[in-house]
């Protein structure tokens, strides 16, 4: 028989990211920690539209950390826009099922 404990199991979000507001120029992390078996794959959203990392682009100021979080090298924002500010979700994805975190808001302050 096999163990229990190791069942496939479909994705669940145990660490939900928290709104955030980052000085511009400034690094931030929206964290997400996923668990699963398969261990999930985690995806970025930011209103709604998948949030592009230096996974796909290696210019990219955004990085997924290995643990599914996302770090910003570097809060962007100019007079044209305002690239990082949003509503960001993450979601976790394995062949079971996905699970989607909490909304989190990043807000870049001063201005």
């Amino acid at each position: 028989g096999s163990h229990p404990q190791l069942e496939d199991m479909a994705p669940r979000i145990v660490e939900h990211p928290t709104d955030l507001l980052v000085s511009k120029g400034e690094p931030a992390t929206l964290s997400c920690k996923a668990e699963g078996r398969p261990s999930p794959a985690v995806e970025w959203y930011k209103d709604g539209e998948r949030v592009e990392t230096d996974r796909e682009d290696p210019r990219s100021h955004r990085t997924l950390l290995p643990g599914g979080s996302l770090f910003f090298l570097r809060i962007l924002h100019g007079r044209r826009g305002k690239p990082d500010e949003g509503v960001y979700v993450c979601v976790a994805r394995n062949y079971l099922g996905e699970a989607t975190s909490r909304n989190a808001s990043l807000e870049v302050a001063g201005e």
